[in-house]
């Protein structure tokens, strides 16, 4: 069967996700210019899932039954702010998670570094919960997740969410307030993360764990109309040097091999 075809029969929800990735060294900063998902982006996994604008400026990430699908960008970063202006599934969304991550895990397998913040699906009427994590160098003793709950419906409306790491704090955003901050110190020695990551953003089946501890699962014949593309700006001026590593990298889920050019410097509108 065409994946297009069963696509349609068996849509669930759609995650319009604009995309930003831009590294700053003022966490204020936030006016952004724009790239395409071509310039920055490649699919992670099940492509057919990924619906790109006409401008290429906007994609919306699907689950069904055959799959979910995500993405990554196209280089790897050493420290920087990344945010993503995100419209999450509406009405009921219970056991779909919707990720915006960066992870180097697909280098460093045993003692990679994780920075995340996960939304855990919702039952209408309900407020929406996410939460946020840490991982570095592979180590699970420090910043663990925290849960919290949203002061808005994030299926109404774009809001932004952002991820501010530097070489001695983390910063997790949420529409430009601060929600979190974890503080590089002596205790932590090297499980902060400090290796270069990519960017990914995801959308999949959590049934067994991430809405009330798996009691409520996904339901696919539950109607969830998808919600409009917006455009909205998508990237700020990058690093002169980022760290992205050099060497070649591994193929993981079928996805494209990343691009090795240097990131253009963009001049802020």
């Amino acid at each position: 069967m065409d994946p297009l075809h069963s696509l349609s029969k068996t849509l669930i929800t759609r995650l319009s996700l604009l995309f930003s990735l831009f590294c700053i060294t003022n966490a204020a900063a936030f006016n952004l210019t724009t790239i395409t998902f071509n310039e920055g982006y490649s699919p992670l996994f099940s492509d057919f899932n990924i619906l790109r604008s006409s401008d290429d400026k906007s994609v919306s990430i699907l689950l069904n039954r055959l799959s979910g699908s995500g993405f990554i960008s196209s280089d790897y970063y050493n420290y920087g702010l990344f945010s993503a202006n995100i419209k999450l599934p509406s009405n009921y969304s219970a056991g779909i998670v919707v990720a915006l991550y960066t992870s180097n895990g697909d280098i460093y397998e045993k003692n990679h570094d994780e920075l995340d913040f996960e939304f855990l699906g919702n039952i209408h009427g309900k407020p929406w919960r996410f939460q946020t994590n840490m991982y570095g160098n592979g180590s699970t003793a420090r910043g663990r997740e925290e849960r919290y709950h949203l002061w808005f419906d994030p299926s109404k409306e774009f809001h932004r969410y952002s991820i501010l790491w530097t070489s001695q704090r983390i910063i997790f955003y949420v529409d430009e307030v601060p929600i979190r901050e974890v503080v590089r110190n002596e205790e932590m020695g090297g499980d902060y993360p400090s290796k270069p990551m990519s960017l990914y953003a995801t959308i999949w089946d959590a049934s067994n764990w991430a809405t009330a501890g798996g009691k409520y699962k996904v339901n696919y014949r539950y109607p969830v109309p998808p919600p409009e593309c917006v455009i909205v700006p998508s990237e700020q001026e990058l690093f002169k040097d980022t760290g992205r590593l050099k060497e070649a990298m591994k193929l993981k889920f079928g996805r494209r091999p990343r691009s090795h050019r240097r990131p253009r410097q963009l001049k802020a509108e």
